[in-house]
C-alpha cells in the first residue's frame, strides 16, 4: 500500500494519513469500539465501486449500470442471512445509528414511547438520549442497571414495561460489559405486545461466533456496525423477520438514504466472507479471553471494574478509587500511547465531559496477535499510568509489545 498517488496530487493529505499509521503501529489501541481490518477489506473500500450510483437494491435500481453492483450486494445479503440466521438483511445503512433510525422510522410514529438502555449506564445515543434524533423524535424511557450488581435489572425493566407500555424495546449496549439476556427481554416485550430491537453493535462478532446468544432468534428487528468486533468497514447493517423487511428496506431507502456506499457495501461482503472462516471463531474466542485475563490482571493491581468483571470484549473500569477522572487517565495513558476512551460509570457523579471510569477494549490488540500474557503486561503499563504516573517505564513496556505485534499493512511511506 504505497499510496503513490495520494503522495503526488495532495502531499498534505499524504502526510496526515502517514502520522495517523505511526500512531497506530505504535499506540496498543484498547477502544472497545474500534478494531483493524484486513487489507483485503481495506483494498475494496478504494474500489472501482466507488464510482457507481445505485439508489434502490438489487435488480430494482432507479440508475443503469447497475448489474455488477446488484451481483456484488446480492453476495453481501447472502452471507450476513447465513452468518446470523435471520430472515431478512438490509446492508445499505451508511452507520449503525442510521440503522436504529432506520428501524425508528419504519414502526414508530412521532412522539411514540420507547423502553431504552440509559446512556449513562451503558446505552447509546441512539437509545434515546435528549440529544440525539432519538430522543428528540420519540419519547424515551430509560431503564438501567441494579446498583448493587451494576448489571440489568431485569425484573425493573419489566415493572417499567407494564407500568409505561412502550411501543418499541430497545436493548443492546455502548459500554456494558456483560452479556445480555435477549430472550428475557423478548418475553417482556411479547407480555405488553411491544416490538423488540436489539442493536448488537459492539458484539456482533461474538455472536457471528457463536459465543453469545444470537439476538436474531428472539428479536423482530436487529442492527449492528460492521467495524467493531465484526472487524469490517465503518457501516451499518439490519436484520429483521420478513414481515418486517419491506418497511425497513423503505425506511433505509428512499427514508433517510439517498445512494448506497456500494464500495463500504463491497467491503462489508468481504467481512462476512472472513466471519464465516473457522479462524474468525478462533479469533472472537481469544477476544474474550484477552478481556477475561486483562480484567482480572487489573483487579489484582486495585482496580475497580464495574460489575466486577465481564464476559464479553470490554472492561468498564472506575477510577473514583484511583483519584483521577476518565478524562485525565485517557490523556495520561495517550502519553504512554496506550489508546483508550473515559467513559461514564453507572451512578456517575461526574460530567460527561470528565466522567469516572475509562472503557478498555481486546478486538484490535488481539487481532495483532496479542494473547493472555501480553494481557498481563498490559494491565501492568495501565497501572504504571494510573496508579504510579509513571508514563516512560509504561512506554517502554508498550513500545515492546507493539514491536513484536506489527500492524502488518506493509505500508511504503
Amino acid at each position: 500500500m504505497k499510496f503513490e498517488n495520494l503522495k503526488r496530487v495532495d502531499n498534505e493529505v499524504y502526510e496526515t494519513l502517514v502520522k495517523e499509521y505511526e500512531r497506530q503501529e505504535r499506540n496498543i489501541e484498547l477502544i472497545a469500539s474500534e478494531n483493524i481490518v484486513s487489507e483485503a477489506v481495506m483494498e475494496t473500500m478504494g474500489s472501482y465501486f466507488t464510482n457507481k450510483y445505485a439508489e434502490g437494491y438489487p435488480d430494482k435500481r432507479y440508475y443503469g449500470g447497475c448489474q455488477f453492483v446488484d451481483e456484488m450486494e446480492s453476495i453481501a445479503i447472502k452471507r450476513l442471512k447465513k452468518i446470523f440466521g435471520a430472515d431478512h438483511a438490509n446492508v445499505q445503512p451508511h452507520s449503525g445509528s442510521q440503522a436504529n433510525q432506520a428501524v425508528y422510522l419504519a414502526m414508530l410514529n412521532y412522539g411514540d414511547k420507547v423502553l431504552g438502555m440509559d446512556l449513562s449506564q451503558g446505552g447509546h445515543l441512539t437509545h434515546g438520549s435528549p440529544v440525539n434524533i432519538s430522543g428528540i423524535n420519540y419519547n424515551f424511557i430509560a431503564y438501567g442497571v441494579n446498583p448493587e450488581t451494576e448489571t440489568i435489572d431485569y425484573d425493573k425493566l419489566r415493572e417499567i414495561a407494564i407500568s409505561e407500555k412502550p411501543k418499541l424495546i430497545v436493548a443492546g449496549a455502548s459500554a456494558y460489559p456483560r452479556e445480555i439476556d435477549f430472550k428475557r427481554i423478548s418475553e417482556i416485550a411479547k407480555e405488553i405486545g411491544a416490538y423488540f430491537m436489539v442493536d448488537m453493535a459492539h458484539i456482533a462478532g461474538l455472536v457471528a461466533a457463536g459465543l453469545h446468544n444470537n439476538p436474531c432468534e428472539c428479536a423482530d428487528f436487529v442492527t449492528s456496525t460492521t467495524h467493531k468486533t465484526l472487524r469490517g468497514p465503518r457501516g451499518g447493517i439490519i436484520l429483521c423477520k420478513e414481515e418486517y423487511a419491506k418497511k425497513i428496506d423503505k425506511a433505509i431507502f428512499p427514508g433517510i438514504q439517498g445512494g448506497p456506499l456500494e464500495h463500504i457495501i463491497a467491503s462489508k461482503a468481504v467481512c462476512f466472507k472472513e466471519a464465516l472462516e473457522e479462524d474468525f471463531k478462533e479469533y472472537q474466542k481469544q477476544v474474550v479471553k484477552n478481556a477475561a485475563v486483562l480484567a482480572d490482571e487489573l483487579k489484582k493491581r486495585g482496580f475497580d471494574l464495574v460489575s466486577g468483571g465481564t464476559d464479553n470484549h470490554l472492561i468498564l473500569v472506575n477510577l473514583v478509587s484511583k483519584n483521577m477522572s476518565g478524562r485525565e487517565a485517557e490523556t495520561l495513558l495517550d502519553e504512554a500511547y496506550i489508546t483508550v476512551n473515559k467513559n461514564s460509570i453507572p451512578f456517575d457523579k461526574a460530567s460527561f465531559v470528565e466522567t469516572s471510569g475509562i472503557r478498555i477494549g481486546t478486538p484490535a490488540v488481539t487481532t495483532r496477535g496479542m494473547v493472555e500474557e501480553d494481557m498481563i503486561k498490559i494491565a501492568e503499563a495501565i497501572d504504571l499510568v494510573v496508579t504510579h504516573r509513571d508514563i516512560k517505564n509504561a512506554q517502554n513496556i508498550v513500545i515492546e509489545l507493539t514491536g513484536k505485534y506489527p500492524l502488518n499493512y506493509n505500508f511504503e511511506k
